[in-house]
Protein backbone atom coordinates (compact mmCIF):
# COMPACT_ATOMS: atom_id res chain seq x y z
CA UNK A 1 0.00 0.00 0.00
CA UNK A 2 1.37 3.07 -1.18
CA UNK A 3 2.60 5.81 1.61
CA UNK A 4 0.45 9.06 1.42
CA UNK A 5 3.29 11.47 0.82
CA UNK A 6 3.94 13.77 3.91
CA UNK A 7 1.81 16.62 4.07
CA UNK A 8 3.82 19.75 2.83
CA UNK A 9 3.84 22.30 5.12
CA UNK A 10 2.21 25.33 5.00
CA UNK A 11 4.53 28.11 3.49
CA UNK A 12 4.34 31.64 5.01
CA UNK A 13 4.68 34.24 2.82
CA UNK A 14 6.12 37.45 3.77
CA UNK A 15 3.18 39.04 3.09
CA UNK A 16 1.59 37.40 5.70
CA UNK A 17 3.58 37.98 7.92
CA UNK A 18 2.50 41.43 9.00
CA UNK A 19 4.83 44.24 9.42
CA UNK A 20 7.99 44.53 10.67
CA UNK A 21 8.80 46.47 14.01
CA UNK A 22 12.54 47.48 14.44
CA UNK A 23 13.29 47.48 17.99
CA UNK A 24 13.58 50.55 19.83
CA UNK A 25 17.16 50.35 21.13
CA UNK A 26 18.42 50.37 17.49
CA UNK A 27 16.79 53.22 16.48
CA UNK A 28 18.85 55.96 16.65
CA UNK A 29 17.04 58.94 18.21
CA UNK A 30 17.34 62.17 16.38
CA UNK A 31 18.44 65.77 18.19
CA UNK A 32 15.11 67.92 17.99
CA UNK A 33 16.38 70.63 15.75
CA UNK A 34 15.87 74.48 17.06
CA UNK A 35 13.10 76.39 16.47
CA UNK A 36 14.50 79.29 14.59
CA UNK A 37 13.66 82.79 16.45
CA UNK A 38 14.55 86.40 16.12
CA UNK A 39 17.57 87.54 15.97
CA UNK A 40 18.69 89.00 18.73
CA UNK A 41 19.60 92.58 18.13
CA UNK A 42 23.33 93.67 17.65
CA UNK A 43 25.30 95.28 20.11
CA UNK A 44 25.88 98.87 19.26
CA UNK A 45 29.45 99.60 18.81
CA UNK A 46 30.81 102.26 20.49
CA UNK A 47 31.03 105.51 18.96
CA UNK A 48 34.65 106.53 18.65
CA UNK A 49 35.80 109.43 20.39
CA UNK A 50 35.44 112.99 19.04
CA UNK A 51 38.07 114.90 18.71
CA UNK A 52 39.08 117.83 21.10
CA UNK A 53 37.61 120.63 20.92
CA UNK A 54 40.41 123.49 19.55
CA UNK A 55 40.26 126.32 21.07
CA UNK A 56 39.60 129.80 19.03
CA UNK A 57 41.85 132.39 20.19
CA UNK A 58 39.65 135.46 21.35
CA UNK A 59 39.97 138.71 18.59
CA UNK A 60 41.63 141.30 20.00
CA UNK A 61 39.70 144.29 19.48
CA UNK A 62 41.73 147.70 18.06
CA UNK A 63 44.93 147.82 17.26
CA UNK A 64 47.75 146.03 18.70
CA UNK A 65 49.56 148.64 21.43
CA UNK A 66 53.14 149.60 20.36
CA UNK A 67 56.05 149.03 22.98
CA UNK A 68 57.80 152.42 22.85
CA UNK A 69 61.56 152.35 24.50
CA UNK A 70 61.42 155.22 27.17
CA UNK A 71 64.74 157.13 27.00
CA UNK A 72 65.40 156.40 30.98
CA UNK A 73 66.48 153.28 32.05
CA UNK A 74 65.65 153.88 35.19
CA UNK A 75 63.31 150.70 36.98
CA UNK A 76 61.16 153.15 38.31
CA UNK A 77 59.99 154.49 34.48
CA UNK A 78 56.91 152.57 33.85
CA UNK A 79 56.41 150.61 30.66
CA UNK A 80 55.10 153.30 27.62
CA UNK A 81 52.56 151.85 24.73
CA UNK A 82 51.68 153.63 21.94
CA UNK A 83 48.14 152.75 20.42
CA UNK A 84 48.26 154.50 16.51
CA UNK A 85 45.57 156.41 15.94
CA UNK A 86 43.76 159.72 15.02
CA UNK A 87 42.13 162.33 16.98
CA UNK A 88 38.81 161.33 16.19
CA UNK A 89 39.92 157.81 16.91
CA UNK A 90 42.24 157.84 20.20
CA UNK A 91 38.98 157.99 22.42
CA UNK A 92 37.69 155.12 21.07
CA UNK A 93 41.13 153.28 21.26
CA UNK A 94 41.55 154.08 24.59
CA UNK A 95 38.14 152.84 25.71
CA UNK A 96 39.06 149.61 23.73
CA UNK A 97 42.57 149.84 25.80
CA UNK A 98 40.67 150.15 29.09
CA UNK A 99 38.35 147.22 28.00
CA UNK A 100 41.22 145.12 27.60
CA UNK A 101 43.13 146.03 31.05
CA UNK A 102 39.89 144.63 32.69
CA UNK A 103 39.24 141.41 30.85
CA UNK A 104 43.51 141.03 31.81
CA UNK A 105 42.21 141.29 35.46
CA UNK A 106 43.14 145.05 36.36
CA UNK A 107 41.14 146.68 39.08
CA UNK A 108 38.93 149.68 37.70
CA UNK A 109 40.33 151.45 40.39
CA UNK A 110 43.78 151.27 39.09
CA UNK A 111 43.46 153.19 35.88
CA UNK A 112 43.59 156.57 34.79
CA UNK A 113 42.18 158.04 31.58
CA UNK A 114 43.46 161.60 30.47
CA UNK A 115 41.66 163.57 27.39
CA UNK A 116 43.41 166.84 25.82
CA UNK A 117 40.49 167.56 23.34
CA UNK A 118 36.72 167.20 24.53
CA UNK A 119 36.08 165.44 27.84
CA UNK A 120 35.00 161.63 27.86
CA UNK A 121 31.34 161.22 28.06
CA UNK A 122 31.93 159.43 31.71
CA UNK A 123 33.32 162.83 32.73
CA UNK A 124 30.80 165.51 31.19
CA UNK A 125 28.19 163.45 33.00
CA UNK A 126 29.52 163.46 36.47
CA UNK A 127 31.01 167.19 36.36
CA UNK A 128 27.54 168.23 36.07
CA UNK A 129 27.08 167.20 39.44
CA UNK A 130 29.53 169.50 40.72
CA UNK A 131 33.17 169.14 40.85
CA UNK A 132 33.31 168.01 44.53
CA UNK A 133 31.11 165.00 44.13
CA UNK A 134 33.24 164.41 40.88
CA UNK A 135 36.59 164.67 42.74
CA UNK A 136 35.07 162.50 45.82
CA UNK A 137 35.12 159.50 43.19
CA UNK A 138 38.36 160.01 42.25
CA UNK A 139 39.56 159.61 45.71
CA UNK A 140 37.10 156.89 46.30
CA UNK A 141 39.38 155.48 43.87
CA UNK A 142 36.78 152.33 43.32
CA UNK A 143 36.54 153.10 39.24
CA UNK A 144 38.29 154.19 36.23
CA UNK A 145 38.16 157.75 36.31
CA UNK A 146 38.27 159.95 33.41
CA UNK A 147 39.69 163.92 33.49
CA UNK A 148 40.97 166.38 31.38
CA UNK A 149 44.61 166.69 30.90
CA UNK A 150 44.60 170.16 32.22
CA UNK A 151 43.23 168.53 35.48
CA UNK A 152 45.84 166.20 35.41
CA UNK A 153 47.97 168.00 37.97
CA UNK A 154 45.11 167.58 40.28
CA UNK A 155 45.12 163.26 39.25
CA UNK A 156 46.58 161.25 42.31
CA UNK A 157 48.61 158.67 40.36
CA UNK A 158 47.34 155.15 39.56
CA UNK A 159 49.18 152.00 38.15
CA UNK A 160 48.07 152.50 35.02
CA UNK A 161 47.49 155.86 33.01
CA UNK A 162 45.54 156.31 29.75
CA UNK A 163 45.98 159.32 27.74
CA UNK A 164 44.13 159.48 24.79
CA UNK A 165 45.36 162.44 22.80
CA UNK A 166 42.24 163.21 20.57
CA UNK A 167 42.90 166.75 19.97
CA UNK A 168 43.11 170.39 22.04
CA UNK A 169 45.61 172.96 21.82
CA UNK A 170 48.82 171.91 19.51
CA UNK A 171 51.09 171.29 22.40
CA UNK A 172 48.23 169.50 24.45
CA UNK A 173 49.87 166.33 24.15
CA UNK A 174 53.71 167.41 24.45
CA UNK A 175 52.62 169.23 27.41
CA UNK A 176 50.56 166.19 29.01
CA UNK A 177 53.16 163.15 28.22
CA UNK A 178 55.20 163.72 31.37
CA UNK A 179 52.71 164.68 33.18
CA UNK A 180 51.11 161.44 32.46
CA UNK A 181 54.07 159.34 32.52
CA UNK A 182 54.63 160.75 35.82
CA UNK A 183 51.57 159.68 36.98
CA UNK A 184 51.70 156.00 35.74
CA UNK A 185 53.13 153.45 38.01
CA UNK A 186 53.38 150.91 35.89
CA UNK A 187 52.00 151.39 32.34
CA UNK A 188 51.16 154.39 30.44
CA UNK A 189 48.95 153.58 27.54
CA UNK A 190 49.31 156.65 24.55
CA UNK A 191 46.41 156.28 21.96
CA UNK A 192 47.43 159.08 19.32
CA UNK A 193 48.97 159.76 16.11
CA UNK A 194 52.73 158.20 16.04
CA UNK A 195 54.84 160.69 14.41
CA UNK A 196 53.57 162.84 16.79
CA UNK A 197 54.07 160.47 20.16
CA UNK A 198 57.38 159.60 19.10
CA UNK A 199 58.61 162.70 18.07
CA UNK A 200 57.20 163.95 21.30
CA UNK A 201 59.40 160.53 23.41
CA UNK A 202 61.81 161.22 21.50
CA UNK A 203 62.61 164.83 22.58
CA UNK A 204 63.27 163.40 26.20
CA UNK A 205 60.12 163.07 27.70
Amino acid sequence: MPLNPAPEEPQIHESAQGPRVTPAASRTAQTPRPVPGPRPAPVPRPAPPAPPAQRVPKATPGPVPTAVTTPSVSASVPQVQLIPASAEGALDAAEEAVDLLLDAGRAPGDILVLTTGDPHPWAAHELSFGEAAYWALHDAGDDVFYADAAQVQRAAGRPVVVLAANGGPVDATAGTLPVALARAGALLIVCGEEQQINSVLGAGV
